[in-house]
């Protein structure tokens, strides 16, 4: 099994791309590779590829490749224009070895717009698929849950998110091993009554077809364990994500602090330090890697700008589960069978 990887995207690159690259062969058993030879496809410039690799310590040799890129995305660039003027930069040979089936995944870590545009650019979307959406694995009471769409679709109608809530369900239940996902409408209340026109038509969707719909949920539902699947549009989703994301920082500086405030909390600390270590860990969002772009024609994963050696470690261990689990067969089905909704004509004035 082969993942592209784009070395040069990502506020650490190529350094800790190509150190994430090195961790997972070291770790293949780990990553779900027992019945498959794991392959990196480190993706970009050669001599700075080469020169990393020499100094990230032993690993399989034979376990790591490289295509040599010239061009780099950088994250101010406007996607769309990039990826079009830029057709040898790392993120647009990623998406183009996914297209040609000389990969099985891609996953970059660079300027998320460029990684759908270019996915989009060379492999398309699927079948009957009307929009791709970001999904994202958030932590929650229960051990995580699904939000989707995370940041790639502003503006939606209700077919749009529809197909959000069955591709949301897919990834939980092929990916992350929920036997049934509930499935929640993000909303302002729970009661039906309350939401705005895109809730109300969209409710009528959901209830159609067969997901475990549980109706409207709120903000806090995404993660307080009463919701798997959380769909809303791209920006909610992106407004609740880095809220989100906020919070958890909030509560880990604002503890740290409060313990080394004086000699009796630091005592107490360092005695519950391995029950903080263990939250930590559950809210780390480096531990997921990851986000699959649902929707797209061939497997591509956006990691966030920030992502160290482990993040990108999981991230590919993240890819390799979408691959193994068949997650875009399963979606293609999905969607052919409960996906399509036809528009509503246009009253007459």
């Amino acid at each position: 099994m082969k993942i592209a990887l784009d070395a040069m995207g990502g506020d650490d690159a190529p350094r800790e791309i190509v150190l994430g690259a090195v961790l997972a062969v070291r770790d293949a058993e780990v990553l779900d590779m027992a019945k498959h030879d794991l392959e990196i496809v480190l993706v970009g410039r050669k001599e700075a590829i080469e020169k990393e690799l020499s100094n990230a310590g032993p690993y399989p040799q034979k376990s790591i490749s490289i295509v040599d890129a010239r061009e780099v995305v950088e994250m101010g660039e406007s996607p769309a224009q990039a990826c079009k003027q830029k057709r040898d930069s790392s993120v647009v040979r990623c998406a183009g070895l996914v297209k040609h089936g000389e990969v099985a995944a891609a996953v970059s870590a660079g300027n998320s717009g460029a990684t759908m545009a270019a996915a989009l650019m060379m492999c398309g979307r699927i079948d009957g698929v009307l929009r791709p959406a970001i999904v994202t694995m958030v932590p929650s009471i229960n051990g995580v849950s699904v939000l989707v769409d995370a940041g790639a679709n502003v503006d939606c109608k209700a077919k749009h998110l529809l197909q959000f809530a069955l591709m949301g369900d897919v990834l939980a239940r092929t990916v992350l091993d929920f036997k049934s996902p509930r499935v929640g409408l993000l909303s302002i209340g729970e009661e039906e009554t309350k939401g705005n026109e895109l809730v109300f038509e969209t409710q009528g969707l959901l209830k159609k077809v067969p997901l475990n719909y549980i109706g409207n949920v709120e903000g806090r539902d995404i993660v307080n364990g009463n919701c798997d699947v959380t769909v809303c549009d791209g920006f909610v989703g992106n407004v609740a994500l880095k809220a989100i994301e906020g919070v958890g920082e909030l509560v880990m500086n604002g503890l740290s602090r409060e313990i080394k405030s004086n000699l009796i909390t630091l005592i107490g600390g360092l005695i519950a330090r391995p029950a903080f270590k263990r939250f930590k860990k559950h809210v780390d969002w480096r531990e997921y890697g990851g986000a699959p772009l649902l929707g797209i024609d061939g497997l591509s994963l956006i990691s966030h700008g920030k992502s160290n050696a482990f993040a990108i470690k999981n991230a590919i261990r993240m890819a390799v589960r979408c691959v193994i689990h068949d997650m875009n067969g399963v979606l293609r089905k999905q969607i052919t069978e409960h996906g399509q909704v036809a528009d509503k004509p246009e009253s007459k004035p």
